[in-house]
């Protein structure tokens, strides 16, 4: 070897000692009696490592499962041939391992024999613990582990590999399992770099394959990643233009008819929602949510400008209304003590149509006032009820006179002497006054049975007019000549149509005949009645 390769491969294995602390050897006694002077050049690599037994492997050494080893029966070893190749598994599993004593500490798992032969169709080991790996028909110098065996020199980086393919694994199983994508490129270029390093020994080609592999799936999870975001945050821009939207609609809306505790109570909703649509995650980049939120705020901003003015208005006006109300109380206030039951009660209506045509105030100032306004008009009509009723007890013996006065009007029906009969009715009617008044509650009733006699009275005597009326006699009369000499006529045509044959004439003559003839019979019932 060179000098300056030694040099690289001293480094090497000084680092590789500190890192990762190597497997106490089961025959480290005999190899420092052999070798004092390599062990004394190298003994600050072996203090750096701590004996397996006061310190656990290391967590990138846990990966392949490694036998413990056992204690083998001394074998031949291969007889070696320069340039010394690449052992064979047999030569592995054949070479003798000796027995660690008592007091000695106890030794580190050593690789299987399985993970031994794959290693060693990948790399060799040199007598003085130089490791070398194979890969595409050339050598590579790996490092040197001087001291041990070369089962343990060769395993030591052989466990370098599989930590590599046990973190290749890992990320295969997140791939396999659609987890985030998110840094798993960058684990393959890490793994990559550490497989460049050509400080391990084992198929790397092989684990490249299968990072590019890695590679191209980690590519294809990134694009259905994003292709899911995109739809979430064409999602998500969508529910935030609708917000938006519902919230310029209610802003654009005439204040005059808007119903302001159902439209506010929405647009708090429609903050609450942005509010939770922003705690949600999902960005939709900066102009976007800048522009959206300035049209949510500008629309939520004109809401409210709208809603503070109406409402100063509504108060003007429930201050006016609650003024002209105020006069019209008091107008009511001070007519509750009069005691012109007319006057008052026609202004009490005048007041209450004023009541009906004037606006609202606000509900709680309506209320109260409209209680005033009617206490006072109770004032009145209670007194006015009070009244009425002392002077109904006054009335009641007047009801008793008039009541049996219109028994005695009843009994004239049916008129048979109209001139006994109106004779009979306007005595009743002298005393009907004479009796004076009755109580108002009685008195559409009483009156009232009085104008049906009055009234059959009256029928008859238009009737008996009608019968007597010389002008209607006259024009009875009149009517009678004319039809009598119309149908003399007529009996004439007839029997002049009949001595002709005319068909057509004797029956338009017929006719006319017998029309004349029922109209006849009609004015003479008439007559009779007059007479």
């Amino acid at each position: 070897m060179a000098a300056a390769a030694n040099e690289t491969e001293a480094e090497v294995t000084v680092t590789d000692a500190v890192s990762d602390p190597s497997p106490a050897t089961e025959a480290e006694a005999p190899a420092e009696a052999e070798a004092p002077a390599e062990t004394e050049a190298l003994e600050p690599a072996a203090e750096a490592a701590p004996a397996e037994v006061e310190a656990p492997a290391p967590a990138a050494e846990s990966a392949p499962a490694e036998a413990e080893p056992v204690a083998a029966t001394p074998a031949p070893a291969p007889a070696p041939a320069p340039p010394r190749p690449a052992p064979s598994p047999a030569a592995f599993a054949a070479r003798p391992k000796s027995t660690p004593s008592a007091a000695a500490p106890v030794a580190a798992p050593a690789s299987s024999a399985t993970s031994l032969a794959e290693a060693a169709r990948w790399g060799r080991v040199e007598g003085d613990g130089h490791v070398f790996l194979t890969i595409d028909g050339d050598e590579h110098p790996v490092g040197q582990y001087p001291g041990v065996s070369d089962d343990e020199a060769l395993g030591y980086f052989a466990r370098k590999y599989d930590d590599v393919v046990a973190q290749v694994v890992l990320l295969e199983q997140r791939v396999a399992s659609k987890a985030p994508a998110a840094d798993m490129q960058k684990t393959v270029t890490h793994l990559r770099e550490q497989l460049a390093e050509r400080n391990m020994v084992g198929d790397l080609r092989a684990a490249e394959t299968r990072l590019d592999t890695l590679s191209g799936q980690i590519t294809e999870l990134e694009k259905t990643e994003k292709a899911e975001h995109d739809a979430v945050r064409a999602a998500e821009l969508a529910a935030r233009e609708a917000i938006v939207a519902e919230a310029e609609e209610i802003a654009g809306h005439d204040p005059a008819q808007i119903q302001w505790k159902t439209s506010s109570a929405r647009m708090n909703e429609l903050f609450e929602s942005w509010k939770t649509a922003q705690k949600s995650g999902v960005r939709l980049g900066r102009s976007n949510e800048d522009a959206l939120w300035k049209r949510f705020r500008a629309a939520r901003t004109v809401f409210d400008r709208h809603r503070r003015a109406y409402f100063s208005q509504l108060d003007s006006n429930n201050s006016a209304a609650k003024a002209a109300k105020e006069k019209l109380i008091a107008d009511a206030e001070a007519l509750s003590a009069s005691t012109d039951w007319g006057f008052a009660a026609g202004e009490y209506r005048r007041l209450m149509d004023q009541w009906k045509a004037s606006p609202r105030a606000s509900r709680k100032d309506d209320d109260a006032l409209w209680a005033r306004f009617r206490a006072a008009q109770d004032v009145f009509f209670t007194n006015r009820q009070a009244a009425n009723e002392e002077i109904d007890q006054e009335y009641g013996a007047n009801l008793t006179v008039k009541e049996a006065l219109l028994v005695e009007a009843n009994e004239l029906l049916p008129i048979k002497d109209l001139t006994a009969v109106k004779k009979a009715l306007q005595s009743i009617r002298d005393r009907w006054e004479e009796a004076g008044k009755v109580p108002r509650a009685d008195m559409g009733r009483i009156e009232a049975g009085l104008r049906k006699v009055e009234d059959a009275v009256r029928h008859a005597e238009d009737e008996n007019w009608k019968r007597s009326n010389p002008e209607t006699k006259a024009r009875t009369n009149s009517a009678l000549s004319q039809l009598e000499s119309a149908i003399a006529g007529l009996k004439e045509d007839l029997a002049k149509a009949e001595k002709a044959g005319d068909e057509r004439k004797i029956k338009a003559a017929q006719e006319a005949l017998e029309a004349r003839q029922a109209w006849l019979e009609q004015l003479e019932r008439s007559a009779s009645e007059l007479s």
